[in-house]
């Protein structure tokens, strides 16, 4: 088994997994707080790091059908939330190649 890489961000403030306390992502790339997941409130991250990918699938969601992927912590395996492969409405195709972070499985450090 090789061993695992993690990315640490840098920063006075970041969220990482509630779980294992791993770096997932920066306030910066923050793009929305405006967001519901499957365990409530989410925001929207144009890049997240220390994850891994489900497979894809066709999600209807409350904005409308999409192609998304499950996203998991790269070190706990615990579901964080998902990313956006392709949106099928034209109001939404600015959310493509972007990621959910459930609000619920973040901590947030230095805040």
């Amino acid at each position: 088994m090789g061993r695992l890489f993690i990315e640490s961000l840098s920063g006075p403030r970041i969220f990482k997994c509630k779980s294992c306390k791993v770096d997932s992502a920066s306030p910066d790339h923050i793009v929305s707080k405006e967001f519901q997941g499957r365990f409530g409130r989410a925001y929207l991250f144009r890049s997240v790091v220390n994850v891994s990918l489900g497979p894809r699938e066709d999600r209807l969601l409350f904005s409308g059908l999409h192609t998304v992927n499950d996203l998991y912590c790269s070190s706990c395996h615990q579901l964080l939330g998902w990313k956006y492969e392709k949106a099928y409405e034209e109001s939404q195709k600015y959310k493509e190649g972007m990621y959910i972070l459930e609000k619920e499985r973040m901590l947030k450090e230095g805040w």
